[in-house]
């Protein structure tokens, strides 16, 4: 027998601290509550940055960390204080088990968000952007979390995810896919292939665009927030 034949991999469960960002009252009188999902190699508070145009006392946004950060600059020099540091919520390496991690580590900042609130409960947004699209689809399909609106921006419901079990608790939210016209991380024909697998699901959703790339954007964002 070899040393690889011999190798065996085990889990354990370990407490550890995540970080999330805040931005909106903190006295629970917020009509509206959004949790905000960064894209890959983002932070939670630079990330949060472009949610300002919502900050008018009515909204808090909660926007969690990814739980892996790493260095973002392939040229990272050893102790460089100019390295910029990124989070992703999971690779492709043990993500069975990542994908349970992190649906718990939201479901307890969604808690803590939502303390003391049952008695005017607000209407929650869930927002994910590129790489926090699959995360955001994975929590409102599978988490606790009861959401009423999830908007994927520059991204689809993971290709993986049953939609035959999952898509009626998807149904029961306002679900709105968001792409840029100059996206150049979204393969042509990939939102077509989205609303198509949608529509034979049977899961209603609206499509916004908006002239731009890769990015958030700030008109399209007031307009997502007031209905429009």
């Amino acid at each position: 027998m070899t040393a690889n034949e011999s190798i065996r991999e085990e889990h354990i469960e370990v407490t550890r601290t995540a970080r999330y960002a805040l931005l909106g009252p903190s006295d629970r009188a917020a009509q509206e509550v959004w949790f905000v999902l960064h894209g890959y190699g983002q932070l939670a508070t630079r990330f949060l940055r472009g949610f300002g145009v919502l900050d008018d006392g009515t909204r808090l946004l909660v926007a969690p960390e990814g739980l892996s950060r790493f260095y973002v600059d392939a040229d990272h020099v050893r102790g460089a204080r100019t390295t910029r540091v990124g989070a992703s919520w999971m690779t492709r390496e043990d993500r069975v088990v990542e994908i349970a991690d992190y649906l718990r580590y939201l479901d307890a900042v969604a808690r803590r968000a939502l303390a003391g609130r049952s008695s005017d409960a607000p209407t929650i947004t869930v927002l994910g952007f590129s790489q926090g699209v699959a995360t955001a689809t994975r929590w409102v399909a599978q988490g606790a979390l009861e959401a009423d609106r999830l908007i994927l921006w520059a991204g689809g419901v993971p290709p993986d995810l049953d939609l035959d079990v999952v898509g009626e608790t998807l149904r029961r939210c306002q679900l709105t896919l968001v792409l840029g016209s100059q996206d150049e991380l979204i393969p042509p024909g990939a939102l077509a292939e989205e609303e198509e697998r949608l529509r034979r699901h049977k899961i209603p959703f609206t499509t916004r665009r908006f002239e731009g790339g890769h990015h958030l954007d700030s008109e399209l964002l007031q307009a997502l927030a007031v209905g429009a």
